[in-house]
């Protein structure tokens, strides 16, 4: 079914269904029924969009340190993180509806958050329409990469380079931008298996493209997110400077993981009880906790599995410890968290749980907005990046990014007149 032009206004517009009901003064059926072309819109509600897209895409930017953008961008760890320390985000994309939804609630901007990246790697018009910046921030999916030799490719009239070993996979389309745009940085995130995956050769790829083809120098360090939050969450980032830096990634001062926060943290407590509907009697109702069958099969599965010695299975974490690592699955059985409810039947973690637990909210906090379904929050939070941690990488790099455009800058009011103007228009 083709997306109508209700529905794709009020994406850009970054309304949800709810949103819309209120704005619009229309029950959410009538939304929906808006969105599918089962009704024609009434004509104020879409020229209303249409005016705060104009609107959004006219906005003057404010003075700010630097300005970056935001690719495959969940629903906004990065963006919560460089916004908090003077970074202007002018460009988002994400290609998950749900997820736009969520970075679109909770960020204010002057630009609309783009759908599949792919429609701007088509040609170098397409690739314009990206604005300028000084650092591009991307947590890219990994999908498998071929390697070949470049004599056969030559052979055989092929391209080598990133243009063949990564073609079909999104590091083609990143590899693609920065191509184009030389920003001053680039930051990446990914898993820790990253290094690992294909025996290494995916990785290798990765740096060769980054370092040999585009001209990056290359830092990258696996870091575990259980110092900042109460998770064992493994994540490499890679942070590459177009110009030479001191940087140095192993500077980087990360908190002890016996220092760091426990469970208890994140976890619900009875000063919520008025405002959480499903808190019941000092505990969280029964709409988290595992029902009967769905305990005795994880039971079950776990005791096949330790009788043949692996250690597969669900995990009982009490409020003094430090959870597995969030998964984008966890919608299904909660497995890799379960909470320990005494003699009860033990229970997952709600949204709210896991939006502290990624670092989205402190604790005790519940500012982040969720407009989505339970099944889409667990999958979001799965996916993102701690917050945290991104925080401290943000932090740790901002001076030289900065220093980076000071510098460039200064080449360019030290240059004659005509070359500075020629400059400034790149």
């Amino acid at each position: 079914m083709e997306i109508t032009e209700f529905k794709a206004l009020r994406e850009k517009a970054g309304l949800t269904p709810n949103d819309a009901s209120e704005k619009f003064e229309v029950n959410t059926r009538t939304i929906y029924r808006w969105d599918n072309g089962e009704c024609r819109p009434h004509p104020l509600a879409l020229k209303y969009l249409k005016e705060m897209i104009s609107k959004a895409n006219s906005t003057t930017l404010n003075k700010e340190d630097f300005k970056y953008i935001d690719l495959f961008a969940g629903i906004g760890g990065f963006r919560k993180a460089f916004d908090s320390i003077g970074g202007k985000c002018v460009f988002t994309s994400e290609w998950d509806k749900y997820c736009r939804t969520t970075y679109q609630a909770n960020f204010e901007s002057d630009h609309i958050v783009e759908g599949d990246i792919r429609q701007f790697t088509n040609d170098p018009e397409s690739l314009s329409k990206i604005p300028k910046h000084d650092l591009l921030v991307a947590g890219f999916p990994c999908q498998p990469f071929s390697i070949a030799g470049v004599s056969k490719k030559n052979a055989m009239g092929r391209p080598h380079g990133f243009k063949c070993d990564t073609q079909g996979t999104l590091f083609f389309d990143l590899a693609q931008i920065i191509e184009f745009h030389q920003p001053k940085a680039i930051l990446l995130e990914n898993v820790k298996n990253l290094v690992s995956h294909d025996k290494g050769k995916t990785f290798k790829v990765i740096k060769r493209t980054l370092e040999k083809e585009l001209g990056y120098n290359i830092q990258f360090r696996i870091i575990d997110a259980k110092g900042f939050v109460p998770q064992h969450r493994e994540r490499i980032f890679i942070v590459g400077f177009k110009n030479n830096t001191d940087f140095n990634f192993d500077d980087l001062e990360i908190p002890s993981s016996n220092e760091g926060p426990r469970l208890n943290s994140i976890l619900h407590s009875s000063l919520e009880q008025d405002e959480l509907p499903f808190y019941e009697n000092g505990k969280v109702g029964d709409k988290y906790t595992l029902t009967p069958r769905l305990w005795e099969y994880l039971q079950e599965y776990k005791a096949k599995h330790r009788a043949k010695g692996n250690g597969f299975g669900f995990t009982l974490s009490g409020k003094n410890d430090v959870s597995r690592t969030l998964s984008a699955r966890y919608y299904k059985d909660g497995s890799e968290i379960l909470i320990e409810q005494g003699k009860e039947r033990p229970r997952r973690l709600t949204p709210r749980e896991c939006s502290r637990l990624m670092g989205f909210d402190s604790s005790n906090e519940s500012k982040w907005k969720i407009p989505v379904s339970d099944t889409q929050a667990y999958k979001q939070f799965g996916n993102s990046v701690a917050v945290p941690v991104a925080t401290a990488v943000a932090k740790f790099i901002k001076p030289y990014i900065v220093e980076t455009e000071n510098k460039s800058k200064k080449i360019v009011q030290n240059l004659p007149i005509e070359k500075s103007k020629e400059l400034s228009t790149i």
